[in-house]
């Protein structure tokens, strides 16, 4: 709305553009005749607009945004720092503050590597009672085994022990893209136990970065070699004085370089296995103490060596999952107290996976598959070195199984030729009793996974464990060797050689189960209408049926678990020396 004539006040109007309106000015005050002294002036003043202006500097508040977030995010989104701080090391420290609360007491089944590691705990602890003799404090110790055995576990509870600072890494938070992050990482890290000493530095999973140099390097300058050179100076010797012990883990010592091992640098080398019967018993003592047990098991004090009995081959964390899964089976079943029949379906879980009645065999499949389990049996029970039945069942579990056979394995780290064709034969069991049953054109797809399993076994006799006497007292490297690596480690006529005896030995080993199982087809028959009728049967089921094994002195230690339990006076073991705890997982067949 625009002021009345006469009027003070100020007009606005919309312009096209500054030079046709100056030109426009100009020719209306020339028709006015206004003289160009009293014409009026024009002045511009020009307003910036706030969101404009943001807006065009909004590519560079974002660049600088992507690179601060960058930066943090490199840094760990911690404290600062930024691109600056990618050579600070990742450790986390654990001291008085944030101690370590796992002692040995905590730690079982490896009561060697704790006797041997005790003496690191003494180094940190008096110290002066080894350097006043002219000692030197060891560098460090290596501690391999198979995963889950409990490593990190035992490096945890030296340092509680000690009562010293734990700075605890993984291998693979020292390698970056980055050239020379992993070096300052290293130099970083142990200027850190420097301040702290004496103190104790974890490394776990070394391999990350302590493989063998000169393997796989296809040239220029490699980030991880660079890494390990450094950790080389850190722990060569310079020093002696500070207290400092570096433990690292990792389950393939085969791989680490020469020079990482070498007296000065780590010193010990302790080895953690799985765990026999006696170590079996007393992690499942640990696992068992938080659970609510019910009271006909909280009291027993055989439970724990019925449970270490069944679960043969466990490591630590697979028992410690065995209990784990018993608590939940009993939650979901609205119980108040784990109770026994909660441990037995945990254990089948970990073995064989988790029961599916979903799956509705046909009465040909489930007839099928009854026979060839109870051909498993058979063999198992007996073949004099066979691995004793421990459970079968024919209810369809995990992604493939039909059906499967428990064994016992012997606590043993030998196996003779004996034991070895008497494995064979009790894998080829179930597919000899297909063909005995039901006849060869009817035989099922269900032994390939035994087929592969002798064939492999097989195969390792002759080429790598030298117990074939037309190939002779050589070994080649076994499987291992042909797949690693480009050539085979043996000529073509000695390739030919090993086909013909790696067959002649299963073909064999199959005519001498054809005869066993024939011998005892009224056996087979038993076992496999009981299966169907039951579709679960155990060591317990098979005396009745069978008797006890015809072998005397072969009583394992669930044979003498039925005795102790049953109030039987039970005869002394005759075990061999060799019959030590095997780490080989328990035995089992699964069929596809």
């Amino acid at each position: 709305m625009y002021p009345q004539a006469g009027a003070g006040g100020q007009y606005y109007f919309s312009i096209g553009s500054v030079e046709a309106f100056e030109r426009k000015l100009d020719e209306a005050q020339s028709e006015l005749g206004i003289p160009s002294h009293e014409r009026i002036p024009v002045q511009y003043h020009q307003e910036i607009s706030t969101g404009s202006t943001l807006l065009s500097f909004a590519p560079t508040i974002l660049l600088i945004a992507g690179i601060w977030w960058m930066s943090r995010r490199a840094s760990g989104g911690g404290g600062g720092g930024g691109i600056f701080s990618m050579g600070k090391s990742r450790a986390k420290l654990f001291n008085q503050d944030n101690q370590v609360n796992v002692k040995f007491k905590d730690v079982a089944g490896m009561d060697e590597a704790k006797v041997e590691i005790m003496e690191f705990v003494k180094f940190l602890k008096e110290p002066q009672r080894f350097t006043k003799l002219g000692a030197k404090i060891p560098r460090g110790a290596i501690l391999s085994g198979p995963p889950g055995t409990g490593k990190t576990l035992l490096a945890k509870a030296t340092a509680g022990e000690a009562s010293v600072p734990f700075l605890s890494v993984s291998g693979s938070e020292f390698v970056e893209m980055f050239v020379g992050v992993g070096s300052a990482r290293v130099r970083d890290l142990f200027q850190s136990a420097k301040k702290h000493a004496p103190c104790i530095i974890f490394v776990d999973e070394i391999d990350a970065i302590g493989k063998a140099r000169g393997k796989g390097n296809m040239g220029g300058n490699d980030e991880r070699e660079s890494t390990l050179n450094q950790l080389l100076v850190e722990m060569d010797g310079f020093g002696t004085n500070e207290h400092i012990v570096v433990l690292a883990g990792t389950n393939r010592p085969d791989v680490l370089d020469p020079a990482l091992m070498r007296p000065g640098r780590f010193d010990r080398h302790i080895a953690i296995d799985r765990p026999d019967v006696s170590g079996r018993r007393g992690i499942f003592d640990v696992h068992l103490k938080p659970l609510r047990l019910a009271d006909n098991i909280k009291n027993s004090s055989d439970f724990a060596q019925k449970l270490a009995v069944l679960t043969p081959g466990f490591s630590g964390a697979d028992i410690a999952n065995v209990c784990n899964e018993a608590a939940l089976h009993a939650a979901r079943r609205s119980a108040d107290y784990v109770e026994s029949v909660d441990f037995d379906t945990a254990i089948e879980r970990v073995i064989v996976g988790l029961e599916r009645r979903s799956r509705v065999l046909s009465p040909d499949e489930k007839k099928t598959v009854a026979y060839h389990e109870a051909g498993h049996a058979i063999c198992g029970w007996f073949l004099e070195h066979a691995d004793p039945l421990l459970k079968v069942s024919i209810i369809p579990r995990g992604t493939g199984a039909l059906g499967y056979a428990q064994y016992l394995p012997a606590d043993r780290y030998l196996l003779s030729t004996p034991q070895m064709r008497d494995r064979i034969c009790m894998t080829l069991g179930g597919r000899v009793s297909e063909e005995i049953f039901f006849g060869l054109e009817n035989i099922t797809t269900g032994a390939q996974d035994d087929l592969q399993k002798i064939t492999r076994m097989a195969f390792e006799a002759c080429a790598n464990y030298g117990m074939n006497g037309v190939i002779g007292p050589v070994s080649y490297g076994g499987e291992r060797a042909s797949q690693e690596h480009w050539n085979k480690p043996f000529s073509e006529k000695t390739a030919e050689r090993l086909d013909d005896e790696v067959r002649k030995m299963i073909v064999d080993s199959y005519e001498r189960t054809r005869k066993l199982l024939t011998d005892h087809r009224a056996d087979v028959e038993k076992v496999a209408q009981r299966l169907l009728e039951k579709e679960v049967l155990t060591r317990e089921d098979m005396i009745d049926m069978l008797g006890k094994r015809p072998f005397a002195g072969r009583a394992d230690d669930m044979d003498k678990w039925l005795e102790k339990n049953r109030g039987e006076p039970s005869a002394p073991p005759n075990f061999p020396e060799t019959d030590i705890p095997t780490p080989s997982p328990a035995y089992k067949e699964k069929d596809p």
